[in-house]
């Protein structure tokens, strides 16, 4: 699926932390949906059109300066912890008082803030591949940091947006097939983020920001979560090795299995919808309220 279906399903709002785009799919029990950085809610695309329905709602949202949400402010908050506020802000908007709530890559170290934080409003958790305390960002992250730290971002950025070939090189750290991914929705990830400079600017902002310390903060609250957690974990992923699920599950005690999908890559809630899905809907159907 390309990002024109969803396109009728795409709202915009504005938070206390500033404006947010998002996608609300269906109606009924909610799943909220958070992505990482370099895509965007086009990600969930496939979980979405296999779920939403009469009694299922998804919202996933896009985190400042990716897909429909503006860049933030240059005085705005994007640690991971400024990142949770804005997930919270919206959820609490749009007066959802449980949620399951679905992250990967960058948006699953959001997501365990916003858990930790809000923790009576979670019925479910379920996250992919993604930072945890101690591997945030990944080491193997660190060029990246590096180039952002060093100003160099918003020259380099715009660059390799123009060179979709560079963009889908990019992308194969997350995916194992970069070339099977539709264009527009290459574009889709790659032109809010990278497309000029400012918007390159304001994705080093937020690189800059990761850091450890943030899930270390919350660690007592997420060892006091009650929701089920489901760890889905991607055995080919460069960036966040097996290992780091364990260390996960060992964080929050309320996790009730770790699922490994052989030789996938960060990105298999896309590239690997179908396994995901069927892992992510047997976990909600365990864990009705």
């Amino acid at each position: 699926m390309g990002a024109a279906p969803l396109g009728e399903h795409r709202r915009q709002t504005t938070t206390a932390s500033g404006p947010v785009g998002y996608l609300d799919v269906g109606q009924g029990r909610t799943a909220v949906f958070v992505h990482g950085l370099l895509t965007n809610s086009l990600l969930w695309r496939h979980v979405i059109s296999a779920v939403a329905s009469d009694s299922r709602r998804c919202v996933a949202i896009d985190l400042p300066g990716h897909g429909h949400t503006p860049p933030a402010h240059a005085d705005a908050d994007v640690s991971l912890t400024g990142l949770a506020q804005r997930v919270i802000e919206l959820i609490e908007h749009l007066g959802l008082k449980r949620i399951d709530l679905v992250a990967n890559d960058t948006g699953g170290a959001v997501a365990q803030i916003v858990a930790a934080r809000s923790g009576d409003r979670i019925s479910t958790l379920t996250l992919a591949n993604c930072d945890t305390e101690g591997n945030t960002p990944p080491w193997l992250f660190a060029p990246v940091t590096a180039v952002a730290r060093a100003g160099l971002l918003p020259r380099v950025g715009p660059y390799l947006a123009a060179r979709r070939r560079l963009v889908r090189a990019v992308l194969a750290i997350g995916y194992q097939h970069p070339g099977r991914i539709p264009d527009e929705v290459v574009e889709a990830y790659c032109r809010p983020v990278l497309g000029t400079p400012d918007a390159s600017r304001a994705l080093a902002r937020i690189i800059t920001a990761l850091s450890s310390k943030d899930l270390a903060a919350v660690r007592p609250q997420l060892g006091a979560l009650r929701a089920p957690t489901l760890i889905v974990w991607g055995t080919g992923d460069f960036l966040f090795r097996t290992k780091w699920a364990h260390r996960l599950a060992a964080s929050i005690p309320a996790t009730v299995d770790i699922q490994w999908i052989e030789g996938a890559r960060m990105h298999f809630p896309d590239e690997r919808s179908q396994q995901f899905h069927d892992l992510l809907t047997r976990h909600w159907a365990a864990h009705v309220e």
